[in-house]
């Protein structure tokens, strides 16, 4: 039986999203430890309890609302019901009865004085005041929107945990990441399904791209998207305090997220999944360039999203740009390095580069350079590397506001013949004194860097002054060794935010 919105629930959306949404920033986030307490816990429900319908009744509305007939598309009306069954689930989840000194308690603050200190959250530079902020009000973007919280009402709050509390908590505590978890797998093909929605109002309308509202509306609704999956995964990941053994872990943000690690694994999806779709016995091999003891705090399933999909365009551009046939491909090559502000990773490819009068439509939405765009399987994002090598446009605009959500940016330079660069700006927002992250000081970071460049710049020498010993010499644009590269020879699962 499928499910339909009556008109009361529609009143009741209406009246949700009159409020604006309150922002959450990753200091609150972290500031929970490896283990909360049951009635720290059960406060941070209760926030959720009521921001999440807030944020779920935005986007139903906004959904309700679309221009030139989007709004009426069999995909988006799928989406918008998603959304409102979730609105629906988790006001109609019914709250414990709690006696009154229970009630006091909750409201106590911790006498343990423990804490996180992280900086200050600075404005983005890349995002421009209100770009992001949904009609009714309210960032979606890492806390930006610092509207002041009651104390009734915060997202975060330390209890007085001097005794136990009654089992009504503990079990309105597993029921309520239940009904999170259940919501959060309804949404897993929100992306595709939206997409499928925007492919079914450009063959309706006769259109070749969409236009300036349709992409701005687009960049809201998936940067509330993240934003409301970052509640949703962080809240499961507490509750359920066995899913993270590993003590550098706060729910699913990593404290010492280990960038080479995660590189090298992307290296290996992307390389993987090149070689599946081309037919290749061996993809373009990509060189990493990275401190092996950098770290910082982040949220690892975001970074691996965003290292994919860039490593999977440049391995596309530079196998359709050479030929699938060619022997030896140019190497895209992965440059990491680490500043007070920033974790910046450039990856540069001989992909053939982009126009410069098309620079700007790899950010819109279900822009594709393939010539005809795929079908779209509502169940492709929903497993963790199985999306097509190319086609949907979504790839390059999605890991921008990914890498926005936490005050980074992604940035495209491009020479046409050539090749094209891509920056990843990761903000380190952890780079204080007392903080989790103990990354390298930047001056050993940059002897390291210059030290490893230096030594392939040698071994790229040696190889082509040994041409003339060999029969089939190597090609220049192939700097070291076999050993150093990735081997490509699988798809390792990552649990993520996404």
């Amino acid at each position: 039986m499928s499910w339909k919105m009556s008109e009361k629930l529609m009143d009741t959306i209406r009246h949700y999203a009159s409020f604006p949404a309150t922002g959450v920033s990753l200091r609150q986030m972290v500031q929970f430890g490896e283990k909360p307490s049951t009635g720290t816990l059960f406060r941070a429900s209760q926030f959720l309890a009521e921001e999440l319908p807030i944020r779920l009744a935005h986007r139903v509305q906004e959904l309700d609302n679309l221009p030139d007939g989007l709004n009426e598309m069999p995909s988006v009306k799928k989406v918008q019901a998603w959304y409102a069954q979730s609105f629906e689930e988790i006001t109609q989840l019914p709250r414990p009865h709690l006696a009154k000194d229970v009630r006091e308690r909750l409201m106590r603050p911790s006498r343990s004085g423990r804490q996180t200190y992280l900086p200050e959250a600075t404005p983005n530079p890349s995002i421009e005041e209100g770009q992001y902020t949904s009609h009714n009000g309210g960032s979606f973007v890492n806390g930006l929107n610092h509207k002041k919280f009651s104390a009734s009402r915060r997202y975060f709050a330390m209890v007085d945990d001097t005794g136990d509390w009654p089992p009504d908590l503990h079990l309105y505590n597993q029921k309520f990441a239940q009904t999170l978890h259940k919501i959060k797998r309804r949404h897993d093909s929100v992306v595709t399904t939206m997409a499928q929605g925007i492919l079914e109002y450009k063959r309706k309308r006769q259109r070749m791209q969409i236009d300036h509202n349709i992409q701005s509306f687009l960049d809201r609704f998936y940067m509330s998207r993240i934003g409301i999956r970052m509640l949703i995964g962080q809240h499961i990941a507490l509750t359920d305090q066995n899913h993270y053994r590993d003590p550098s872990y706060v729910g699913i943000i990593c404290t010492k997220t280990y960038v080479k690690d995660l590189a090298q694994e992307a290296i290996e999806n992307a390389r993987f999944v090149c070689e599946d779709h081309y037919g290749l016995f061996e993809a373009p091999k990509i060189q990493l360039v990275c401190n092996p003891n950098l770290n910082f705090m982040y949220v690892p399933g975001h970074l691996s999203h965003m290292l994919f999909e860039t490593l999977k365009n440049s391995l596309r551009a530079v196998v359709e740009t050479h030929g699938q046939d060619k022997q030896e491909f140019p190497v895209t090559k992965v440059i990491v390095a680490e500043g007070k502000e920033d974790i910046t990773i450039k990856i540069s490819d001989e992909g053939g580069g982009i126009p410069r009068s098309a620079i700007p439509l790899v950010w819109t939405y279900m822009y594709t350079t393939v010539d005809r765009t795929p079908n779209l399987d509502p169940d492709f994002d929903k497993s963790d590397f199985k999306a097509p090598m190319a086609g949907f446009g979504y790839g390059l605009p999605i890991s921008r506001l990914y890498a926005r959500y936490f005050g980074g940016d992604l940035k495209l330079i491009s020479m046409e013949g050539y090749g094209t660069d891509v920056y990843l700006h990761l903000n380190r927002l952890s780079s204080s004194p007392g903080t989790a992250s103990q990354g390298l000081t930047l001056p050993s970071s940059l002897r390291y860097m210059k030290k490893r460049l230096k030594d392939l710049e040698v071994s790229e020498r040696k190889q082509v002054g040994d041409t003339e010993a060999t029969v089939h010499p190597p090609s220049p644009s192939q700097p070291v060794p076999e050993s150093a590269f990735s081997s490509g020879t699988g798809v390792r699962t990552k649990d993520s935010a996404l």
